[in-house]
Formats: structure tokens, C-alpha cells, sequence
């Protein structure tokens, strides 16, 4: 690893929660619920601290959460708000993942540990009492793109079934050269950045783990709620994920917010309150509110 990649990423990495702000305008529900329990979940690589947040009146569905942060911020506050949301309007159990980034590891850590979690949330969660048939997954961002990595490490493993995944803006290919055209919040620039970085082997960024658009198969994955946005450099990485995933008879629900860059939800907060509760009836019916133990 070149050493100025290194440094870049050492301070991305260092300084994300002090950096990384949005969802102010996006607390629209869950600002009383306590704050997380954090559980530490054993994986292949070591122990993962997981923010646990429940709705009141208790769940034993879950969402299993990991944020963005190009897999090089490690903060998984920067989503306190989205986890709050769900755990208040879709009534379930949500789980953010404390999953380790670069510059300090490199794929396929993080991709393992996020499988780990979410397949021991699958497997009841220890003494969270979790149904495993009700686990649902999901991610922005970098976040998107360990989601889907999630569902087919699920699928070829057969460790458990996830009931759903939630893919916003999400990154699913580290291997084809970002386009010099696209401009915005996320640059080729960073895109490089993340490849040497995270991806620093060129040959792992072809494999399904890593870029699940290329992954040969997508049959038998969960239904998918993939959120796009008009103006963002990812936003062909989720297209063609849709397109690939109905071709493999997957269920999906495509919502394209117009006008807006990476930062989605927090460019347009009005638009915003109906993606949102769209995300929520969507878990809900797969996994959540109404349920004997969702009541």
C-alpha cells in the first residue's frame, strides 16, 4: 500500500465521526427510544461490537444494518437515525454492525464479518431471542454493497435465509474502472482510493463477494428493495443489479429518488419521509409489525 493512500485512509478513518454528518433533518421517529445495547458477536475475524435498538414493547424480528463509509470509516453512529426509524415505525429489532475497515484490513474482513453477524442474528442472536426466519439486511452506500455480498455468502453457505435486503445507493463493483465522467460525491478519485486500499489484490475485486453485480448466479436471493439516486456515480451499480436480479426472477422494488446526489435522503428531506416509510412497510411486511412477537 502506497504510503499516501495510507495516510488518506488512516484520516478518513480517524476523523469520520466528526466528518461524516447527515440525517439531522431525518429524525422523524425513535428519538426516545434508549440508547443501543452493544453486544460483541464472535466471526471469523475477531469479536464485532453491534448497536442493538429495540422498538418498544420488544420484536424478535430484526434488521441486521451496516452503514457506509466507502470501507474506510469506521462509524456506525452516522446511521443512529436510520436505525432509530426502523426500530420505532417497523416495530423491529435493528442491528448496527461495528464491522472493521481499512487501511487497517482488507476484503474480505469486513465482507466476512457482516456475514458472521447477520447469520448469527439468523441463528436466534444469543440471548436476544431472535426468530431467525425474520431477519432482514441491509446498508447505504458501501453498506448497500456488504448487504448483497451478505445474501450470497447466505445463499452459497446456506447459513440462514434472509427475508429481505434493503440496497441504498449501494457500491456492488470494485472492479470496473469508474468512468471519468462521473463527478459528485463519490470521485473516481475515491473509487481508486478504496480499490488500492480495501481492494489492494485486483484480482479479488472481480469476485462475487466484493462486486455482487458480477457474481454469476443470482438466483434464490431474498426479495430486494434497491434505492437509487438520479445524479449519483453509483447509481448504474444499482440499475444493473435490478435488472440482473428480476432476469434472475427475484422480486424487486426499485425507487429512484430524482435530482439528488449520494447523499440521498438528506439532499431532499421531504421526498425523503416517503422512501423512508416506504423501507419500513416493506420490512414490516416481511418480517415485522403484526407478527405474535411484533405486537
Amino acid at each position: 500500500m502506497r504510503l499516501d493512500d495510507r495516510l488518506s485512509a488512516m484520516v478518513m478513518h480517524a476523523t469520520a465521526r466528526w466528518t461524516v454528518r447527515y440525517g439531522k433533518d431525518l429524525r422523524f421517529a425513535g428519538t426516545g427510544l434508549p440508547a443501543p445495547r452493544v453486544v460483541r458477536v464472535p466471526t471469523r475475524h475477531g469479536r464485532v461490537p453491534v448497536h442493538v435498538y429495540r422498538p418498544e414493547g420488544g420484536a424478535r424480528a430484526a434488521y441486521v444494518h451496516f452503514h457506509g463509509g466507502a470501507w474506510l470509516m469506521r462509524y456506525p453512529g452516522m446511521d443512529d437515525w436510520w436505525c432509530r426509524y426502523l426500530a420505532a415505525t417497523a416495530g423491529v429489532v435493528v442491528l448496527n454492525v461495528d464491522f472493521r475497515t481499512g487501511p487497517y484490513v482488507a476484503y474480505p474482513v469486513a465482507q466476512h464479518q457482516c456475514h458472521d453477524v447477520a447469520a448469527w442474528a439468523g441463528q436466534g442472536g444469543g440471548d436476544l431471542g431472535l426468530d431467525g426466519e425474520r431477519i432482514a439486511v441491509g446498508g447505504f452506500s458501501s453498506g448497500g454493497g456488504l448487504a448483497a455480498s451478505v445474501c450470497l455468502q447466505a445463499k452459497d453457505t446456506g447459513s440462514w435465509r434472509p427475508a429481505l435486503q434493503v440496497l441504498g445507493v449501494p457500491a456492488l463493483d470494485l472492479a470496473t474502472d469508474p468512468a471519468r465522467g462521473d463527478g459528485g460525491m463519490i470521485s473516481p478519485g475515491l473509487r481508486q482510493l478504496v480499490r488500492r486500499v480495501y481492494f489492494p489484490d485486483p484480482a479479488t475485486r472481480n469476485l462475487p463477494y466484493a462486486s455482487p453485480v458480477l457474481a454469476p448466479d443470482l438466483s434464490g436471493l431474498p426479495p430486494a428493495v434497491v434505492l437509487t439516486a438520479q445524479r449519483d456515480a453509483l447509481r448504474h451499480d444499482g440499475e444493473r443489479y435490478v435488472a440482473r436480479l428480476r432476469e434472475a426472477g427475484v422480486p424487486v422494488v426499485h425507487d429512484v429518488t430524482p435530482g439528488v446526489d449520494h447523499y440521498f435522503l438528506t439532499e431532499d428531506p421531504v421526498r425523503a419521509r416517503v422512501t423512508m416509510a416506504m423501507v419500513a412497510d416493506a420490512l414490516a411486511g416481511a418480517i415485522g409489525r403484526g407478527g405474535p412477537d411484533n405486537r
